[in-house]
């Protein structure tokens, strides 16, 4: 068994222990406590400073998070408001490519492109205009009219432009109005007032007209009365008289229907108002060569005694007979009934004028009471009016009956005045 031999050696670089100086080891473990110690310090303050910085991102992430909610929400809202505008809005590029477009917008681009030829998402009617008002006047209002002339629908279309920013390029807003309905609100508008004009012209005719035709119409009586013996002239005064007769009757109703005065009412006798009403146009009837019968019943007093305005309710007698008269031919006759009857509660009075005209026909007889509604071109068509308003005023009832080729049938109720 081979002897272990001892390989130890010094080693050259191995100080003795002799050579190693006490004080020198002290002063480098100082130096390396405190290079420690400061080393400690610093750490600590760099992780006091992390985590500060943590905080701090932290918080600044929770800020940043909220601030993009926020923007989303705003965006969604501000889409949300978009798309429920009552007016189209699209978002074009300046060379007029289409970048957004609410649905207002959408449905309308739809509903043309699909009625034309155009391959693109915007009509080519639209393009030119739009085309018009880049180049023209981007601040002004154009009108786009869809459809055919008898039933148009008129958009309102006017730009703005948003200005570049460094992000992003130029864009064109355009808003798109449906303004139909308001340009035929305009339309009427502009017809009433014509209308109110024309009325207020026809009323002062009419005052300035019905002054003279009574003097005529006084003059014309007394020229009757005294050559009531020459039989020619008689009969030229019964033609006179009514031309004059009609003709007050025309400007009456004019007045009658362009003026709002409130009724003058006081207790009428039906039976006396009737009789002087056809005393007065008898010679409409007689230069006609027709009649008109009436023989009045006999009623008494209280049961024909109404509440009117006489003057009114004489024009609505004068208008019905007038008609009649119109519709008949030579040797027809104007019957006028009087009845009274008791209904809920009250009694009322009906006066009735039947004529043997060729009749109304059943197209027209729900219009004859409609303002300017006429069959005769010589007619306003007011006649028929002024009486359903005058007796809606008085609270009575107009109705009209009629067979073709055997006459018409005009009836008046009235309540009567109580005691």
């Amino acid at each position: 068994m081979p002897t272990l031999l001892s390989t130890r050696q010094e080693s050259p670089d191995l100080m003795p222990e002799a050579m190693v100086d006490p004080g020198s080891l002290a002063q480098a473990f100082e130096a390396f406590t405190s290079t420690a110690d400061s080393l400690q310090q610093s750490y600590g303050i760099l992780q006091t400073e992390v985590g500060r910085l943590r905080q701090e991102l932290e918080l600044r992430n929770r800020d940043l998070a909220r601030s993009l909610a926020e923007n989303e929400r705003m965006r969604a809202r501000l889409g949300h408001i978009l798309e429920n505008l009552p007016c189209g809005v699209m978002v074009l590029t300046p060379r007029l490519e289409l970048r957004y477009a609410n649905d207002v917008a959408r449905r309308l681009l739809a509903s043309t492109a699909a009625a034309s030829d155009s391959a693109g998402p915007i009509p080519a009617s639209l393009r030119q205009l739009l085309e018009e008002i880049v180049v023209s006047a981007p601040g002004a209002e154009r009108v786009w009219m869809l459809g055919d002339a008898k039933d148009p629908v008129l958009i309102s279309v006017s730009c703005a432009l948003i200005p570049r920013t460094t992000e992003s390029r130029p864009e064109l807003v355009f808003i798109l109005r449906d303004i139909t309905e308001q340009k035929r609100l305009e339309e009427e508008r502009e017809v009433s007032r014509r209308m109110r004009a024309l009325a207020e012209m026809t009323a002062l005719l009419a005052h300035e007209i019905r002054n003279p035709l009574g003097s005529l119409e006084l003059f014309a009586g007394l020229i009757k009365d005294a050559t009531r013996q020459d039989e020619e002239v008689s009969q030229w005064m019964v033609h006179l008289q009514a031309g004059l007769r009609a003709l007050s009757a025309t400007v009456n109703n004019v007045l009658h229907f362009y003026s709002q005065a409130p009724l003058e009412t006081v207790p009428v006798n039906l039976m006396k108002l009737l009789t002087s009403t056809i005393e007065f146009l008898q010679p409409l009837a007689l230069q006609r060569g027709m009649a008109i019968l009436w023989t009045p019943p006999e009623v008494s007093d209280s049961e024909a005694t109404i509440s009117a305005d006489q003057h009114r309710l004489q024009q609505v007698f004068f208008n019905i007979t007038i008609n009649a008269l119109k519709a008949m031919s030579a040797g027809g006759t104007v019957t006028v009934r009087v009845s009274t009857e008791r209904r809920a509660e009250r009694r009322w009075v009906r006066v009735a004028f039947e004529d043997q005209g060729p009749g109304i026909p059943a197209e027209n007889l729900a219009r004859i009471f409609e303002a300017g509604f006429t069959t005769r071109r010589s007619s306003p068509g007011l006649g028929l009016a002024v009486c359903k308003r005058v007796m809606s005023q008085h609270a009575g009832t107009l109705e009209a009956s009629s067979v073709e080729g055997q006459g018409s049938t005009f009836t008046l109720s009235f309540p009567v005045l109580e005691a």
